[in-house]
């Protein structure tokens, strides 16, 4: 919309919000994990990977590995053999074992619930570090912005931005603290249930009134 004042946009997100959070009440991350060790491994294995298959290794990899120093101490090839199934396995595995080599020589052990702190550690990103602080340890210290939360939020036209860093800093100014990391998980199931990337459900969407693209109940990119 580009007409659009910013003051509009902001009531209009808060309705979008509105609508997301009665079509899916029990949103929330799909990384099967008990701890802030297991999740911050299964971010590290999404990349570029469904969660599906993801959940699929990390259900018998967090049975052999309980600590991050159970990931130090094994050798690089069994850990790769481990987690074959997933893409990138072999950069992965190392990722995965430097970043807790890291956990083990500065942390005790332990993930460190900060952003600087994570995203000093091999394989964390600012994206992996918003998963983990978000779902891990309650901080809504940023917006995960994954390939859904990026297409929806320009094709809801709440930002023209392309980059995850600016999407970011896009939605920040939109969205209220609190609601950080629920939106992504908001957009996220959207995304998978009713607005794929090629034949979005527009006649059904919860929230059509509210999109550009679809306010008639007709997709238009």
């Amino acid at each position: 919309m580009p007409s659009e004042s910013n003051e509009a946009k902001a009531e209009r997100t808060a309705r979008i919000i509105d609508g997301l959070q009665a079509a899916y009440p029990d949103a929330h991350c799909e990384l099967d994990h008990r701890s802030p060790l297991e999740l911050l491994i299964a971010t590290i294995l999404s990349a570029q990977c469904t969660d599906k298959q993801v959940n699929i290794v990390t259900a018998n990899l967090f049975k052999k590995y309980r600590r991050a120093d159970d990931y130090v101490v094994v050798p690089l090839e069994e850990l790769q053999e481990d987690i074959k199934r997933i893409g990138l396995f072999r950069n992965k595995a190392k990722s995965i074992q430097n970043c807790c080599r890291a956990l083990v020589e500065s942390h005790g052990g332990k993930v460190p619930a900060m952003m600087d702190a994570l995203v000093a550690l091999a394989g964390v990103g600012r994206k992996t570090a918003n998963v983990v602080l978000g779902n891990a340890f309650g901080i809504n210290e940023g917006i995960v912005v994954d390939t859904h939360v990026g297409r929806l939020a320009r094709r809801l036209g709440l930002t023209a931005e392309k980059t995850p860093e600016k999407i970011e800093l896009a939605l920040q100014k939109l969205v209220p603290v609190a609601d950080w990391t629920m939106l992504s998980h908001w957009l996220i199931f959207h995304g998978r249930r009713r607005c794929s990337a090629r034949k979005p459900e527009c006649p059904e969407c919860e929230i059509a009134p509210l999109c550009p693209c679809g306010k008639d109940g007709e997709y238009r990119e």
